[in-house]
């Protein structure tokens, strides 16, 4: 009895680490963290990791959301001082050092990772997104695929030539690595996979246009694999629109704005790949805390990766503004939040045996956007190339990081087997109400 007692007591001492959000940058903290002096609770609203990079590859029906998900508790079962709860995080109490659920319940913490990431931006158009889906979530990939497939149906049946045409024009907006990756699939999907599949329509007339507000796409690469990628696409038989703004999304056209003049376009399927904020619960956080918001809703964080004041509070991933070596803000991509994760568990390591860490440098491993079968552009910083080599680099990175080890293999098939057939096996519509 005496014996129980005591090792309750001990435990009540024991650092309390709570971590918010399971994606890359939480997930990496809490292993991190794993078998650790600290007791950890990590929340999340979902109850399993979602590779992200792969969510376009689930829109357009290459891989099933299973093939690029694991289970929060699984992944993280062998570490028996990790607590996951499945909730809603409402309000961060930093004063009393608690988080609020939306339930009513509370968490206290000694030590705060927030990785809650980002969400859609539509430039102030909030009734946009019912008409352009993004792609954050499972849900998100779900809801493009059905409506890209429902696209072709639809097109099938269509007696006017016109409106058939309009079913068959897809636009993709944003000409970062989503929209690219997103375009590049889409045109493999129509004019390769589908291209037997119908009586009436032809897949490889569909139009799939790129639309970039910025006069080049994949901006954040240099110039060189920006019209790399740009060459790519157009084989694939994607048409690349640069300098050219969306005014107004209706449901069946589009209106377009390029050299002051607008055009509209009819389309059926607009999908969105361009801004993202950073999740509500900065701005919550800036509201109760003080810390600072930048445009996107990013909370500023030091070399320490803490908002001002807040040592016992870690802001990773891309929730974060964080200035890298030259001083501008790091990108919102996967590496980044992983190094984030594992500097700021180290770093709570550290101050359990009262020493620090020097400030978080990030080691930038390359930039990668697939385009399409056997097309990729690579920017590795010491190289730089593109093509089948770079698509073959694309392919292990991303196996590389897939969470847990049944999912590599999985993938690793699926990939090989679609690369062989060129059939996309989830070619699911599903999530209508069928009455």
């Amino acid at each position: 009895m005496t014996h129980h007692h005591k090792s309750a007591q001990s435990a009540s001492a024991r650092h309390r680490v709570v971590i918010v959000g399971g994606g890359f940058g939480g997930l990496y903290a809490a292993k991190h963290l794993g078998n650790s002096g600290a007791e950890v609770l990590l929340i999340d609203r979902r109850n399993f990791h979602l590779f992200q990079p792969l969510l376009y590859q689930v829109a357009t029906g290459g891989l099933s959301p299973g093939d690029i998900s694991s289970p929060l508790r699984a992944v993280l079962k062998r570490y028996r001082n990790i607590r996951v709860i499945k909730g809603v995080v409402s309000e961060i109490d930093a004063a009393g050092k608690n988080v609020l659920l939306e339930d009513g319940s509370r968490c206290g913490y000694d030590t705060l990772i927030l990785a809650a990431g980002t969400r859609h931006h539509y430039f102030g158009n909030p009734g946009w997104e019912r008409r352009a889906p993004g792609l954050k979530t499972i849900e998100d990939a779900l809801e493009m695929r059905r409506r890209i497939f429902q696209a072709f149906e639809s097109a099938e049946r269509e007696p006017d030539p016109d409106l058939q045409a309009a079913w068959l024009t897809f636009l993709v907006i944003g000409g970062g690595p989503t929209g690219v990756e997103l375009a590049g699939a889409l045109a493999e999907l129509a004019y390769a996979t589908l291209k037997d599949d119908f009586r009436r329509i032809d897949p490889r007339s569909a139009k799939i246009i790129l639309l970039e507000g910025s006069p080049r796409i994949l901006s954040a690469y240099p110039e060189t694999l920006s019209q790399k990628a740009r060459r790519s696409l157009e084989k694939l038989g994607v048409e690349v629109r640069s300098g050219t703004l969306v005014v107004d999304i209706r449901d069946d056209r589009v209106t377009l704005q390029a050299n002051g003049e607008s055009t509209a376009l009819a389309s059926r399927t607009v999908l969105w790949g361009a801004g993202v904020q950073a999740a509500p619960l900065g701005a919550q956080l800036a509201e109760t805390a003080g810390v600072a918001l930048d445009n996107i809703g990013r909370v500023t964080v030091d070399s320490h990766l803490n908002p001002e004041g807040h040592p016992e509070i870690f802001v990773i991933g891309d929730l974060a503004r964080c200035a890298g070596a030259d001083g501008a803000a790091l990108p919102g991509v996967a590496p980044v939040a992983m190094q984030q994760g594992r500097y700021a568990a180290r770093m709570i390591r550290q101050r359990l045996r009262g020493r620090t860490l020097p400030p978080f440098r990030y080691v930038n491993k390359g930039n990668l956007a697939v385009i399409g079968r056997n097309a990729a552009v690579a920017d590795l910083g010491y190289a730089r190339f593109s093509g089948w080599p770079a698509w073959l680099v694309w392919v292990f990175v991303h196996i590389a990081y897939l969470i847990e080890y049944d999912n590599r293999v999985l993938v690793l098939f699926q990939w090989a087997m679609n690369y062989i057939t060129r059939k996309r096996g989830a070619r699911l519509i599903t999530g209508e109400r069928l009455e």
